[in-house]
This record gives C-alpha cells, sequence and structure tokens, in this order.
C-alpha cells in the first residue's frame, strides 16, 4: 500500500488549518485614551485634596428653617443642609476614592453627625472616617 497520497492530503489540512488560526487570531484590545474633562466652571475640589464635612452650631442670627439643623461645611465652604447631598454627590462623582471626613463640635448630638454619614452615603461615599480633636485636619499642599 502506498501513503505517499495520504501524507500529500494530511499536508495540505494541517496547511488549512494553520491559514484558518491565523486568520481568526484577535488584533489587540481596544483602549481607551482618557480626555481632557470639559470645563463646566463649578468649583468642585480637585480630586487630591482631602473632602472634610465640618458640623457647627448654627448662626444666632440664622432663620427658624435653618435652625433646625446645625451648620454644614464641606472643606470650609458654607453649604446648605438641605443642598448636601447634590454638592457631595457633585465632588465624588470624579473621585476613585471615595472618602470622607466628618469633623465635629464636641456638643453637637451624634444624631446630626449620623444624618450626615447617611447622606455622604447617599451621594456616594464608601468610607467615612470621623476626625477627633487629636487628629485636626491637616491642609494638604498641592
Amino acid at each position: 500500500m502506498n501513503v505517499t497520497p495520504l501524507i500529500d492530503v494530511l499536508l495540505v489540512l494541517i496547511i488549512i488549518f494553520m491559514v484558518v488560526v491565523i486568520e481568526q487570531r484577535p488584533t489587540g484590545l481596544q483602549a481607551e485614551i482618557p480626555q481632557q474633562p470639559n470645563p463646566t466652571g463649578s468649583t468642585i475640589p480637585p480630586p487630591n485634596r482631602t473632602i472634610v464635612i465640618q458640623i457647627h452650631h448654627p448662626k444666632p442670627g440664622a432663620d427658624r428653617s435653618q435652625a433646625e439643623h446645625p451648620q454644614v461645611m464641606v472643606n470650609e465652604e458654607a453649604v446648605e443642609w438641605d443642598r448636601l447631598r447634590e454638592r457631595l454627590r457633585d465632588i465624588f462623582a470624579i473621585r476613585v476614592e471615595r472618602i470622607a471626613y466628618v469633623e465635629a463640635d464636641d456638643d453637637i448630638d451624634f444624631q446630626e453627625v449620623a444624618d450626615v454619614i447617611a447622606i455622604a452615603r447617599i451621594a456616594g461615599v464608601d468610607r467615612v472616617g470621623l476626625l477627633t480633636e487629636d487628629g485636626k485636619h491637616v491642609r494638604m499642599k498641592g
């Protein structure tokens, strides 16, 4: 029995399979290059700055609607209680690390602090830290 034609057929099949495999090889991964953000003129702090939510007693001259809640500041910028969630959502929309720190006056009820923490969690903050008197926030340079 002559096996030469059988070997010829096998070599042709091997070449056909090699050509099919080469054509099906992926060309690479799709890469998305980061784009520059559109300047919207908003006052969102840069992502390298620590976010500290400060809770103080309401001002003595505040009207009755604002006297129900303490004065809230985000990085020393006054924010109305009703706009706190929107402000935090705007700040943390562009951040990878969603960490905020809460600092309150000594005689603020913890319920107020818990409400601020709940609002921060709803706004997208993953971790909330509490600042104590010993660990005062030091402003980062840069």
